[in-house]
């Protein structure tokens, strides 16, 4: 009788599972993608609205924000890649802090989001950050031999798989996690998070590991419960020299400490002075 009740217990959680498998599986990208559908704000007076073109006929909305309207020659810059969540206009604090240290900025918005036509995806997204990527690069204001990616969370992510194709000057990843199957086995433990079921993988760890040969910079909260620094710190080992580790004390992952915090931007400010600001190596 016993252990009549006990199988019958077991078979019960395993059906629970199976079914949770399966709504989480059929499910998975929105609950990877949170896109805020509304248009961005009117940007700020002296930030310059463009639009991005992708390769597959996408028009996306951007803002470049300009370091110095008087600077004459070509300078440094900085591509923006977003989390999963919110738009362009959540990232002004960072891009206004940046452009006062003498680094153009540009702000960009993934497909579906911020009023964007498109459904977000890892192709996707890699599509979108190689067509910003070009149009900053294009920019007459900036100086293509010194641009540097930095992307948050899921954005450092597209920032990894857009290094391995076309490598920046630096590289900085804020909050990064190995793979969506890591987080994902982190988050749901209970469940079979195998690379089979997953859609968009986000292999970032193997990606630093086997393509990208940038200057690295991590930057962690020191209490981030969505992505622990121990996740962050394996996407960190697997990268070669140069780089470092900085992990701020005390922040949360969606902390204002971590989107423009003075913590933040003397640790970006510092290593993009130290990568950037050199001048372009001469033609030939």
């Amino acid at each position: 009788m016993l252990l009549d009740l006990a199988l019958k217990a077991v078979a019960v959680v395993a059906l629970g599972l199976l079914i949770l498998t399966a709504l989480m599986y059929v499910t998975q990208r929105s609950s990877l993608y949170f896109p805020s559908p509304a248009p961005a704000d009117a940007p700020a007076p002296g930030v310059e609205p463009i639009d991005v073109a992708t390769e597959d006929g996408l028009r996306l909305g951007a803002w470049f924000v300009r370091a110095d309207a008087e600077r004459t020659e070509p300078g440094p810059a900085v591509l923006v890649c977003n989390g999963n969540a919110g738009n362009r206009a959540h990232r002004v604090p960072l891009a206004t802090a940046l452009a006062d240290r003498g680094y153009h900025v540009l702000l960009f918005d993934y497909r579906g989001y911020a009023g964007n036509l498109g459904s977000p995806t890892e192709e996707g997204l890699r599509t979108d950050a190689r067509a910003a990527a070009r149009a900053l690069a294009e920019r007459p204001e900036v100086d293509p031999e010194r641009v540097a990616y930095f992307g948050e969370s899921l954005g450092a992510s597209v920032c990894g798989g857009l290094a391995s194709e076309v490598a920046p000057a630096a590289l900085v990843l804020r909050s990064p996690f190995p793979s969506t199957v890591a987080i994902g086995r982190h988050h749901y433990p209970y469940l079979p998070v195998i690379e089979p079921l997953v859609w968009d993988r986000y292999p970032l760890e193997r990606q630093i590991a086997d393509s990208v040969r940038a200057p690295l910079l991590v930057i962690v909260g020191q209490r981030d419960e969505i992505v622990p620094p121990p996740l962050s710190r394996q996407v960190f080992e697997a990268a070669t020299e140069p780089k470092r580790f900085a992990e701020l004390p005390a922040a949360h992952h969606n902390d204002e400490t971590l989107l423009a915090g003075d913590e933040l931007l003397a640790e970006l400010a510092a290593f993009l002075d130290d990568w950037l600001r050199v001048s372009a190596p001469a033609p030939g």
